[in-house]
């Protein structure tokens, strides 16, 4: 059974995992509500994981929703810096902006654990359901009699080998006197048009009847409307070839609702600011530009992979969806203020623990979140200019411009004015 398993670094592992999961899920279906359905099993493993992976989800989405509040205050401080690339100015600017993330309690990397951990998870879920007899016990047993009678028979090895390169499988085993190798032959035999059950059945015509028996039985247990181990794109050229409009519809939705969960997810992310939105932020930019293709690629991947690949992609958006919905409604509840004054304490107990200063919290940092939020409204042209005015009158002072004692008297009447 393991020469069948994906055996790559990590991957491997994590889809051993995977498919022990699956295998106690299909069992238990089995044992209990008589259910043999790997589509069934998909949806209960995608719930499973999410609910696993639900606190990183939650620190993901928290970074997400307080990266629109802070994304302003960002762009403000690298604007400050736009000019100055000299070693000091930029470990400045690197402190300010820390000092941005520590007053909202997030980390830069914050939205990339959960990416990290999602990945191989998403390369092994596909190793899992393109190999589906070498990891659930009840699959492959749907397949042992059948493998086992082809061994037995004269030139079966050779006949299996020669099916394997007709129907350009990948992903096979390489030692066709192996029980395992046969079963993974077969059980691809419902990917490819070039190689077929028929030409089993021509070539072993006595078998005829046990063939059929295992090729109904993994049609059941693959049966979700279409045949999850085949990719919509196989599916909906057989439905064309056939004129079956049922079949053609049911390969169609699986891509596009793949796209649609996938845009309804972007859409429900919050938005940053309208400066980012026009392209002044390299990184927001690049972001609303992923934010386009996912969808797209989200399509593409699920027409082109087995469906059961595009099962797991679309149950797996809408319990995001519904995480981000509920995660939503609890941060729009938090007074960010109140947050922000307790990150900025947290993180002053953590430097204390370390022997460091309490950290000096730049001027943006101290910004009124609520400010930030509703900004003053309903200034005319000619009172932003008076009231620029009138700033300019206040410091202004008898020394030199540009004095140091110039300087000096500006600090002090700012340090005045400010003053609570």
């Amino acid at each position: 059974m393991l020469l069948t398993q994906n055996n790559a670094f990590i991957i491997g592992d994590v889809a051993r995992i995977l498919g022990w999961i699956m295998n106690v899920l299909f069992n238990f279906l089995d044992s209990v509500f008589g259910i043999q359905n790997i589509g069934v099993c998909i949806i209960l493993f995608t719930v499973i994981v999410y609910m696993l992976l639900l606190p990183l989800t939650i620190k993901q989405q928290k970074f997400s929703k307080l990266s629109a509040k802070m994304n302003p205050e960002i762009q403000a401080i690298q604007k400050k810096y736009a000019n100055k690339k000299d070693n000091d100015s930029m470990m400045a600017m690197n402190e300010e902006t820390k000092a941005i993330y520590a007053k909202y309690g997030v980390s830069p990397t914050g939205s990339c654990v959960q990416l990290l951990i999602q990945f191989p998870i998403l390369l092994a879920m596909y190793s899992v359901i393109q190999k589906i007899p070498a990891y659930v016990d009840g699959v492959r047993a749907i397949f042992t009699e059948l493998a086992n009678s082809i061994l037995a028979a004269p030139g079966g090895s050779e006949f299996m080998q020669e099916l394997s390169t007709t129907g350009n499988m990948y992903g096979v085993g390489t030692d066709f006197t192996q029980a395992n190798t046969i079963i993974d032959v077969l059980y691809k035999l419902q990917e490819t048009g070039n190689a077929t059950w028929q030409m089993l059945i021509d070539r072993f015509p006595d078998m005829e009847s046990l063939i059929l028996n295992t090729q109904n039985s993994i049609n059941h247990v693959n049966d979700f409307g279409i045949n999850i181990a085949n990719s919509p794109w196989n599916i909906a050229r057989s439905a064309l070839a056939t004129g079956s409009v049922l079949l053609l519809i049911g390969a169609i939705a699986v891509p596009v609702l793949a796209a649609l969960t996938q845009w309804l997810n972007v859409k429900m992310m919050p938005q940053t600011s309208s400066a980012s939105q026009d392209g002044e932020n390299t990184m927001a930019s690049t972001m609303k530009t992923m934010n386009l293709m996912m969808p797209l690629m989200s399509a593409w991947f699920c027409l082109t992979l087995p469906a059961g690949m595009g099962l797991y992609w679309i149950v797996g958006a809408v319990i995001r969806g519904i995480q981000q919905f509920a995660i939503n409604k609890h941060l729009n509840k938090i007074d960010l203020d109140e947050l922000v004054k307790k990150n900025i304490e947290k993180n002053n107990h953590l430097r204390e623990k370390k022997g460091l200063p309490p950290q000096k919290v730049n001027e943006i940092a101290r910004t009124n979140v609520k400010a930030i939020d509703h900004p003053k409204k309903g200034m005319t042209e000619e009172e932003r200019k008076a009231a620029m005015a009138a700033s300019t009158e206040y410091y202004k002072n008898a020394d030199k411009p540009g004095s140091l004692a110039s300087k000096a008297a500006m600090v002090a009447k700012y340090n005045e004015k400010t003053k609570k």
